[in-house]
């Protein structure tokens, strides 16, 4: 019977015995140096990896994870650690949901604040291959345990902490954002940037409009300085790209607070933007693509001011868009100018009626599943102004199981108010829909 102490290379001589394999044998089926393979099971050296130890298992019939507890041994040696093997081990356990193993293990390193370094690197091997929960426990010790506040280590754990967090459950998005905004000038450029960006959408699919603006600007004034420092920043898109996305969601935000002449002035700024340097291949394409969406904001901004007669050639430029989510954003657009100045655009719905059906494909989306809620809110009470009260009460309904399922507390409330004006107007199935949901308070 196995002892809890007994070695690694003791168990992996009883399964050569069990199957009748040599060491030769083993060396070649498992692709493994047969000299390393015969001073590992001598104890000369300690050189077995855990990719080795996993082909081994396969090789005798053993689960994943097999002698995984005593493979430890095979990364200390008098207590000096092994960080090339102890980092590939601590990402194998947490593949495998081993954390009997890892939690051993990080209380051990954790006794020298230097081996925090080797939970982060694991941590980060973790999320580079999108194992984002198994590397979420790691990022959090290297948080508890790094003292120094101004740690590039502390920072980056932060910033991957807070992309983890982002999905359509908006209570837990906006804790993940006011957690992590301190540390966000902590990190390196090339990182702030797309820090600056993520924080950006995170607070636009919040409607948290002033953090828009400030992320925004921070965000379009980084890019401008990176520029005129005339050196190399690693970043995934052109720097022009950055400097104008910052524009570009400042002039939502300015849209989004009605303060639609000053967003105005932002728009001309990203819709034909200018650069302190000339431009490559992927900066013109760029550029390009700020005028397309700079026109349309143009026309969304018209729309918005009551300029019914732009109506039908906003509608015929978003057809000629045939881009989804760029319907959705300006059928919005639409329907609250609509509602706000009386006019019907019924003819506007029924010629995108192919393309409000595909709507509910963004619901596993952080911004257009917030854009998804606010058509369905306006649909509704455009339908409810023009008399069509069944079509007001479903699109209601719908518009709540959205914000139900996103945990968008003021939208659920606002709907769940609208549902109460017209309830009266209900049918029975109606009502026993609205009754599933709980009663919420802002």
């Amino acid at each position: 019977m196995r002892g809890v102490n007994r070695p690694l290379r003791w168990e992996i001589e009883d399964q050569m015995k069990l199957h009748g394999y040599s060491l030769n044998q083993v060396a070649e089926l498992a692709g493994i140096n047969a000299g390393n393979l015969s001073r590992a099971l001598n104890g000369v050296a300690r050189s077995i990896t855990i990719g080795q130890l996993d082909v081994l298992a396969q090789l005798f019939g053993k689960a994943p994870g097999w002698l995984y507890e005593l493979y430890i041994e095979e990364c200390i040696s008098e207590e000096k650690w092994s960080r090339r093997r102890l980092i590939p081990y601590l990402v194998r356990c947490a593949e495998l949901g081993r954390h009997d193993c890892i939690g051993p293990v990080i209380s051990k390193l954790l006794d020298n604040s230097k081996n925090v370094s080797i939970i982060f690197a694991a941590a980060e091997q973790l999320f580079q291959t999108e194992k984002l929960r198994e590397a979420e426990h790691f990022y959090q010790v290297v948080i508890d345990e790094t003292k120094d506040s101004f740690s590039e280590m502390l920072a980056v754990s932060h910033y991957r902490l807070f992309l983890i967090a982002q999905g359509t459950d908006a209570e837990k998005n906006w804790r993940a954002v006011i957690r992590f905004e301190p540390f966000r000038k902590r990190l390196l450029e090339h990182h702030q940037l797309a820090a600056l960006l993520n924080l950006t959408k995170a607070c636009f699919a919040l409607q948290k409009w002033d953090e828009v603006k400030k992320f925004a600007d921070e965000l379009a004034k980084l890019s401008m300085a990176l520029c005129r420092t005339r050196e190399k920043v690693e970043s995934e898109r052109h720097l022009i790209y950055y400097y104008g996305i910052g524009l570009l969601f400042k002039s939502i935000a300015l849209e989004k607070q009605e303060l639609y002449d000053d967003a105005k002035k932002y728009v001309y700024s990203y819709a034909s933007l200018e650069w302190p340097e000339p431009l490559d291949e992927e900066g013109q394409k760029e550029v390009e693509m700020f005028g397309i969406w700079g026109k349309a904001n143009l026309y969304t901004l018209e729309v918005l001011t009551g300029n019914e007669g732009i109506i039908d050639e906003y509608a015929d430029y978003l057809a000629s868009l045939n881009w989804l989510e760029d319907i959705l954003a300006g059928l919005i657009t639409i329907l609250k100018s609509a509602n706000t100045y009386g006019f019907s655009v019924d003819h506007v719905l029924s010629r995108f009626s192919e393309a409000i059906l595909a709507f509910h494909s963004f619901d596993d989306d952080l911004i257009l599943s917030d854009r998804h809620i606010r058509f369905r809110y306006h649909n509704a009470i455009y339908e409810f102004r023009h008399g069509r009260i069944e079509a007001g009460l479903d699109e209601t309904l719908h518009c709540l199981s959205l914000a139900h399922n996103m945990s968008r507390n003021e939208d659920y409330v606002r709907c769940t108010a609208l549902f109460e004006q017209y309830k009266a107007y209900a049918s029975e199935q109606q009502i026993a829909s609205f009754l599933k949901y709980p009663v919420r308070a802002v």
